[in-house]
């Protein structure tokens, strides 16, 4: 991407800011600790169970407070001083994650405290678009070196120190990520809140969202990613187990590739992408993700599950950039939170997927399954083709 000298300029002093670096620091961590959990919570819950239903459901509760909550939290955002309360979200996270080290420590950890404690996560993960990533203003969400780092740490504890050793780092995470929020100097004025005032800018938000044709299309392909695409990252353990026959390690470093693909299509896309791309990119990459995932589900070896999975990061760097970047650029500054709010909302619709997944993978398998969901993603992709077109040329 050609960049002006004030462009050069201003990213420069973004990067030189203090508090630019410390909300992209606690971004980091944290992303990087809840696919550390995510990886951990799948692998134990199907060795205990045996039910791919039980993988994909505890993933699912890790979405539903966004589908419930993600406008209300978005709206009640633009009402709390943003500082404070990424301090409290933090310090939930760190409390939930040291009651799960205790209960795995003493071998009394259940499938129950998991999805428990998913629930819990899913209301911290609500959390970020509206707090912390309009805190750092221009940046479009988290580094996706977080997803090369948690899944692969995360693999290599299972397999030496068991579950226990997972939320131990979890608890560390955690504790730096804390740290850090501390540290942050930056202040917002939180007006006056009243239950009235927040649901009204709740209700803004949507409406802003439903007239413009830019924003209802970006929210429907959000649907559709996190309704049929990314379901099929709760199977990954399944696949990597029953068809490749890896164990906790080798799921680990599998589960990774999908994060060394997205790290290297985010640099691509930062040197490269410009606006006329950024519609193309968003679109583009969720089509190559959906046709990627029966190749992965079939796949005979280790080596070309992997193989896949690059593709699917690259595909997801563009998505996952564009999504936060179109968002971004066509809601008003002074409804950005608001929107970010529907939008988690319509990422938290995916748990309608993970639901089906797990109900497929449970009748017909989960290979057969992932094939079923992104045949069917494809088809959807197609269907809304008159919402999305809007999003750019």
């Amino acid at each position: 991407m050609t960049l002006t000298v004030s462009e050069a300029a201003s990213r420069r002093w973004l990067i030189g800011e203090p508090d630019f670096r410390r909300l992209w620091l606690i971004g980091l961590v944290v992303f990087s600790v809840r696919w550390l959990e995510m990886l951990a919570v799948a692998v134990f819950a199907y060795q205990r169970t045996g039910s791919p239903f039980v993988v994909a459901l505890l993933t699912m509760l890790r979405m539903l407070p966004m589908a419930l909550f993600g406008a209300l939290i978005g709206a009640a955002a633009e009402r709390v001083e943003r500082r404070r309360a990424l301090v409290l979200v933090v310090a939930s996270m760190l409390l939930c994650s040291i009651a799960l080290a205790l209960l795995a420590w003493s071998d009394a950890l259940e499938v129950w405290h998991l999805a428990l404690a998913s629930f819990i996560s899913g209301l911290t993960w609500t959390t970020d678009n509206p707090l912390r990533r309009t805190m750092i203003g221009e940046v479009v969400g988290p580094n996706n070196a977080s997803r090369m780092l948690g899944p692969t740490v995360g693999g290599i504890l299972l397999a030496t120190l068991g579950i226990g050793g997972a939320f131990a780092v979890s608890v560390a995470g955690y504790l730096v990520a804390a740290m850090v929020a501390l540290r942050v100097r930056h202040r917002n004025t939180a007006a006056l809140s009243t239950a009235a005032g927040v649901l009204e800018r709740m209700i803004e938000g949507l409406v802003l969202v439903r007239r413009d044709p830019r924003l209802s299309g970006t929210m429907v392909i959000t649907v559709i990613y996190n309704t049929f695409g990314w379901p099929f990252t709760s199977m990954i353990p399944v696949i990597g187990q029953d068809n490749l026959g890896l164990g906790a390690a080798g799921i680990g470093l599998l589960a990774s590739m999908d994060g060394v693909g997205a790290f290297c299509g985010a640099i691509a896309i930062a040197l490269c992408a410009k606006p006329p791309h950024f519609a193309r990119l968003y679109v583009g990459g969720v089509a190559l993700y959906l046709l990627m995932l029966p190749v992965f589900a079939l796949a005979p070896g280790p080596l070309l599950a992997g193989s896949v999975l690059l593709l699917t990061g690259l595909a997801n760097s563009g998505f996952s950039i564009m999504q936060a970047t179109l968002v971004y650029l066509a809601a008003p500054p002074e409804m950005r939170s608001r929107v970010f709010g529907v939008l988690s909302v319509c990422i938290g619709v995916g748990m309608i997927g993970f639901l089906h997944l797990g109900w497929l993978a449970s009748i017909i398998g989960a290979t057969w399954a992932i094939v079923t969901i992104g045949a069917e993603g494809l088809v959807a992709l197609l269907l809304t083709r008159r919402w999305w077109r809007a999003v750019g040329p």
